[in-house]
């Protein structure tokens, strides 16, 4: 793989501006954004003109005249499985938003297709890259806090989300799929994998159609329970988005994140606090800086792995575990009991 890695964006919603802002950041270590696609030609020529790149309505185009290395595909998940597909055919490495797709069985296919093909897969999973989750993630890996037992994980929110993505009124399936996922992936990077999962759901606003409130008890391998809740419909003043806060009891001591991106840590009898807020960039704003600084730190994740030629933390492998997850919280809900997520494991090829 060389040096430079030519990249192009599919999809030019709201957020992708956060990934056009963090490839271009990215430039001194390699990557060049050689062309932006949308189907709404609004959208592209918009976010074109905007990066001083080519814009394309079709994908296919986009890969055949821009010629990149990588496609960031940042369009909602039921375009997903078509657009891995084509990148994947053509030899192209891909990084897919999340969720990764409308189904279990959607993202195995993703997944499949890539590996029959050879490229490189990644989900753009962005909170384990967060800055205060990173520092939370070297506090237990330093071992100060021993052997993890317990957590509490909350993403809970009454920040307007309708406004920018209105569409989350009509979905399906909303709280545990967009912004749960997240938070179980936290948990399984914190507390290690699953072993099973119970959930009750909520749909408090009687405009959405699906649940927009979730709490889930997970009982991890290691046999570390850990309570993993989101909601859209908190009505906490001051509201923390989007921050995680969480709570982590150890053998040896805690780590509690409040709001305000502070954490404070126990540690053999001793406790300390620390800041861990992310930084202001250029193109970032309060109170979006924490997600949008991520996207950064995941791309440059994305970018040093392809030029390494080995597998992203996130990459697709990876994220049908949290996937799973996922699917096992909702026949959760659905069934009353405790659900064992799938397993998957690759074929032959």
């Amino acid at each position: 793989m060389s040096d430079r890695i030519r990249v192009g964006l599919i999809g030019c919603g709201f957020y992708a501006r956060n990934h056009l802002h963090a490839w271009r950041d990215l430039k001194d270590a390699g990557a060049d954004t050689v062309g932006v696609c949308d189907v709404d030609a609004a959208k592209a020529r918009a976010a074109g003109d905007a990066f001083g790149v080519p814009w394309f309505t079709d994908a296919a185009i986009l890969i055949d005249q821009a010629k990149p290395d990588l496609v960031d595909i940042t369009t909602r998940m039921d375009s997903h499985q078509a657009l891995a597909r084509l990148a994947a055919e053509h030899g192209v490495a891909a990084v897919v938003q999340k969720p990764f797709a409308p189904s279990y069985d959607d993202c195995v296919a993703i997944v499949e297709t890539a590996r029959r093909h050879g490229t490189f897969l990644a989900v753009h999973e962005n909170f384990r890259f967060q800055t205060p989750m990173c520092r939370v993630a070297a506090v237990i890996a330093s071992g100060a806090i021993g052997e993890p037992g317990w957590g509490r994980l909350s993403f809970r929110t009454g920040f307007d989300v309708y406004r920018t993505q209105p569409y989350f009124y009509s979905e399906e399936r909303l709280a545990i799929l967009d912004v749960g996922i997240h938070v179980l992936d936290l948990a399984r990077v914190f507390l290690g994998e699953v072993e099973r999962i119970s959930c009750e759901t909520q749909r408090r606003n009687p405009k959405v159609r699906a649940e927009d409130t979730a709490t889930m008890l997970l009982r991890h391998v290691s046999g570390a329970v850990s309570v993993v809740e989101c909601t859209y419909e908190s009505r906490r003043i001051p509201d923390s988005f989007p921050e995680t806060l969480l709570e982590i009891e150890g053998s040896a001591g805690s780590i509690v994140v409040g709001r305000g991106e502070r954490m404070t840590v126990t540690s053999q009898g001793l406790s300390w606090e620390e800041a861990i807020g992310s930084p202001l960039l250029a193109w970032t704003s309060r109170p979006w800086h924490v997600s949008q600084e991520s996207v950064l730190h995941a791309n440059a994740h994305m970018l040093e792995c392809l030029k390494a030629g080995r597998p992203a933390a996130t990459s697709g492998e990876d994220n049908l575990k949290t996937y799973a997850l996922v699917e096992a919280a909702y026949e959760a809900a659905a069934t009353g009991r405790a659900v064992r997520p799938k397993a998957w494991s690759p074929g032959p090829g």
